[in-house]
């Protein structure tokens, strides 16, 4: 459009109205340097009210937006920076609860399994303990019977060798005579 202008403007210069004669290129017009120049100033601000003002400013926009861009980019690394350093110290106390957790874990494991070891070693203790007295308690009764027994049968035994010679008293205080000189194994 501005060339146009130019054109028209040019074309009205040179024609001045009449027709004239082709000038070189090399001959020096005063008035068409002064319209050129005028043309130019014009120009030059069109452009500068249409053109470059809002070029400059969205530039500016534009220039300011990636500015801002880059500022939260950068806080925003420092941000997830900061996070990776809190979740990476959160994960070491984890881990070091965790372990925590297992050493106590096995300790008390440990501990239970000997209290269970040694509550077994004692029931076992007390078992054998408590079958060498029934053993002892039934060998006794055993002995005793026996005792009986044979005082049963040395007293038949006497009885018929003896046949009446001794009344059954003084018999019985032989018979334990003899038992007790018996040994009790």
């Amino acid at each position: 459009m501005l060339i146009l202008l130019h054109n028209l403007v040019f074309g009205i210069f040179l024609s001045g109205g009449e027709v004239h004669e082709k000038p070189s290129l090399l001959s020096v017009n005063p008035g068409l340097i002064i319209w050129t120049i005028v043309v130019f100033v014009l120009f030059l601000f069109l452009l500068r009210k249409f053109a470059w003002g809002p070029l400059i400013k969205a530039l500016n926009n534009r220039e300011d937006t990636i500015k801002n861009a880059l500022e939260n980019a950068e806080k925003q690394n420092k941000e997830t920076a900061e996070l990776i350093e809190q979740n990476k110290k959160i994960i070491a106390e984890a881990n070091m609860q965790a372990s925590k957790i297992l050493n106590d874990a096995r300790e008390l494991s440990s501990k239970i399994k000997d209290e269970i070891v040694s509550k077994a070693h004692e029931e076992s203790n007390r078992n054998i303990q408590k079958a060498k007295e029934q053993i002892q308690s039934m060998k006794e009764t055993a002995v005793e019977q026996m005792k009986g027994d044979i005082t049963d049968i040395a007293f038949k035994a006497a009885e018929k060798i003896l046949s009446k010679n001794l009344d059954k008293s003084k018999q019985m205080d032989i018979i334990d005579e003899f038992m007790n000189k018996i040994p009790k194994n």
